[in-house]
């Protein structure tokens, strides 16, 4: 089964598709960019749904071919210190461009005063899945820690380098994507979609 992932991000290209592998089920997912890229998309909605749902519904129009599956994520950062801010704007909370390294920098300034204690946040993603065929699958999951006053670690993206998962004592960061796989937002999400695409496909035979 192919699956459309409704994004350019290369890394989310490579998570999705390393839980795809580990979910056991025969999924290829590809990036926007190997069809001509995303449609311009504004994220307007306020919710993780309602901009996971737009964007699927962009690129499931511009393939314009049936069957096909389009799979949008939309996910982010929510800081209880900021009432749950940059939540639905975490790609873009340093500005229009989208730029991670800014987003991260202005996280760690506007915490700069905020104790340890008081540093409680989530990671939350929203999984929409859509077919030609009119199904639609929507899943939420999320993934609760604390932020550190810096950034530490050098693997992943986005806030990986400040958030530090409940229960552990290293960053998204520092962990192994196999690790990271079996605690993220994102994995969790897709757990739960794999329940419906078990429905769609057969198990990947593969060694």
């Amino acid at each position: 089964m192919k699956l459309h992932l409704a994004s350019g991000n290369a890394h989310k290209v490579a998570e999705f598709q390393s839980l795809a592998r580990a979910s056991g089920l025969d999924i290829d997912i590809v990036s926007a960019k190997s069809v001509g890229g995303m449609p311009p998309v504004v994220e307007d909605t306020g919710t993780f749904v309602g901009n996971a749902t737009k964007k699927a519904r962009a690129l499931l129009g511009a393939l314009n071919r049936a069957p096909a599956w389009v799979l949008s994520d939309d996910s982010g950062l929510c800081v209880d210190a900021l009432d749950g801010a940059p939540g639905v704007e975490s790609a873009y909370y340093a500005g229009p461009e989208g730029d991670a390294a800014a987003n991260l920098k202005k996280l760690v300034n506007v915490l700069r005063d905020t104790p340890l204690g008081r540093r409680s946040a989530r990671f939350v993603c929203v999984l929409v899945l859509l077919g030609t065929d009119g199904s639609e699958v929507v899943v939420e999951a999320s993934c609760e820690g604390s932020l550190l006053p810096e950034p530490v670690g050098g693997a992943g993206f986005g806030y990986d380098p400040l958030f530090v998962p409940a229960g552990h004592s290293a960053t998204f960061a520092e962990m192994s994507d196999q690790e990271k796989n079996r605690l993220s937002h994102r994995a969790r999400a897709w757990k739960k979609l794999a329940a419906h695409l078990g429905t769609l496909v057969a198990p990947n035979s593969a060694p």
